[in-house]
């Protein structure tokens, strides 16, 4: 396998778990909290979903001919799916974040407080 294209598999790679590790995060925020142990919850799938980047992270290391250029394209991918999330998430915030908490009924039309 080239050079270039061992650099696009791992940067590629590297995306596809920072997406199942942000989404698996993202999965879990949102059906965690109505958990009767919600502590339970983001323990156990922190556990999972590093489990799956650290075997994903070996599995691209174990690639013949893997160097730290590998390494470090796959974290860049990482780090490319972690920019996204983040803004993705912010963007489904503001178009829909606040109907969630009017629904609820813990939204006055104002911000929250932190005072007594």
């Amino acid at each position: 396998m080239g050079e270039v294209t061992g650099i696009a598999l791992a940067v590629v790679s590297g995306m596809v778990l920072g997406t199942i590790f942000f989404g698996g995060l993202w999965w879990t925020v949102i059906y965690a909290t109505n958990a009767c142990r919600p502590g339970r919850w983001f323990v156990c799938s922190l556990l999972l979903r590093t489990g799956i980047v650290i075997i994903g992270f070996y599995l691209l290391l174990d690639l013949s001919g893997a160097s730290w250029a590998t390494l470090l394209a796959g974290l860049a991918g990482f780090g490319l799916a972690r920019i996204a999330a983040t803004r993705l998430s912010s963007l489904l915030q503001v178009a829909g974040g606040s109907e969630d908490l009017k629904r609820e009924g813990n939204y006055q039309g104002r911000k929250p407080s932190h005072a007594p």
